[in-house]
């Protein structure tokens, strides 16, 4: 038995999860009151709302005029896999990655492409590959925020201005959360159950005219499935770029989106949400200064996630333990939390380092962090006292 005295604050939301992310503050199913349902999304009112979300999307997130914006299915996997499958190949790749997700890229580029002429530039958790040795005479893929290493691109600097290939960015948990240079992204993907809380299932697919070029003028050795057509008779789709989406989407969770668009249209847009985020990580980061027995895992502060924070444990007495305790502590901490409602789902993803790992989004109170904090100190302690005891 423990003697730890539990904190007398608790978070309002428990939703710590990073991904499907906390719903908005405020948010409550009557929001989805004038969902089209029942009706078929190729009706007026199906693609008017589908078309909305479109339009508002480019109007948040700043996306120049000249750039596609389209509805995919399966989420973000399924609008950076349709990119991959539909543009890669004409030239030479270097894909970065440096978290689980972007080798699961790197993976499909290498074992299910096949691609001649790839350079997998790699780091472990915690870090980024040497961004200068990045040729932009290739197409080039990346992640512009690892969610489970916690650690992100510092910003669009290191992206030639000149480059003749493709950027293809996977910025799933960035979009709405961080400054994407639209300038120097060529494709852009993103999922509506990250920054914005939205619902799973769909995702975006943003073109810039050079992709659009890329896929007007080549054509892929491989056979593409229907969902990951993109052209016909050589010429863009434009249908799917103003809501005539290429399956059946979800007017329920398109409702939802658009719910999660006015919200942050009603802070004031980007900004607004950026100053959110902000708020959430000076909660967590004042914390982490203060407190010896936890860092995060990326060292260099321009480089750490600004949504998905990845904590590690660097208490001496626990770092001298086994691997396998160390892991067994980590996971303590977060199951005791969870037993207590006080924060569901911040466990370290399963390929990551053990540790912590706790979304900041926009959708994220600051005040719930600065709750949370005192309960991940008593939580330590107790997983501590237990692991020694044992």
């Amino acid at each position: 038995m423990t003697t730890l005295t539990k904190p007398d604050l608790r978070p309002a939301n428990p939703n710590f999860s990073s991904g499907p992310c906390a719903k908005r503050p405020g948010f409550s199913l009557q929001a989805l009151d004038d969902a089209v349902l029942g009706r078929s999304h190729r009706s007026k009112p199906g693609k008017a709302k589908l078309a909305e979300a479109i339009d508002r999307t480019r109007a948040v997130l700043g996306v120049p005029a000249d750039y596609h914006i389209g509805i995919v299915p399966a989420s973000d996997t399924g609008a950076y896999e349709m990119a991959m499958w539909s543009m890669l190949g004409q030239r030479g790749l270097d894909i970065l990655a440096w978290e689980s997700f972007g080798s699961g890229w790197v993976t499909d580029v290498v074992k299910q492409l096949k691609l001649d002429d790839v350079r997998v530039m790699e780091a472990d958790y915690g870090h980024l590959p040497d961004l200068s040795t990045v040729d932009f005479f290739r197409d080039v893929a990346f992640t512009w925020n690892g969610t489970t290493a916690g650690v992100r691109v510092p910003n669009g600097d290191w992206i030639s201005d000149t480059r003749e290939g493709l950027t293809l960015c996977d910025a799933t948990s960035a979009a709405f959360a961080m400054q994407l240079p639209w300038d120097k992204l060529d494709v852009t993907t993103y999922s509506w159950q990250k920054v914005l809380g939205g619902e799973a299932a769909h995702g975006m697919l943003i073109l810039s005219p050079r992709a659009v070029a890329r896929l007007e003028s080549y054509t892929p050795a491989w056979p593409l499935p229907k969902v990951f057509r993109l052209t016909k008779s050589g010429k863009l789709i434009e249908g799917i770029f103003k809501g005539e989406t290429i399956n059946t989407p979800s007017m329920l969770a398109v409702e939802d989106y658009l719910d999660t668009l006015k919200w942050a249209e009603s802070l004031g847009g980007l900004s607004g949400l950026l100053a959110r985020v902000a708020d959430n990580n000076q909660a967590l980061n004042d914390w982490v200064a203060k407190t010896d027995w936890v860092a995060n895992l990326c060292q260099d502060e321009a480089n750490q996630s600004t949504t998905s924070v990845c904590l590690q444990i660097v208490d001496a007495e626990v770092l001298a333990m086994a691997p396998e305790v160390q892991s067994a502590l980590a996971k303590k901490i977060a199951s005791l939390l969870d037993a207590e409602a006080v924060a569901y789902d911040i466990g370290a993803y399963r390929d990551a380092p053990a540790g912590l790992r706790i979304w900041a989004g926009a959708t994220v109170e600051a005040s719930d962090l600065a709750n949370l904090t005192p309960w991940l100190d008593w939580a330590f302690e107790t997983a501590k006292m237990e692991a020694q005891n044992a």
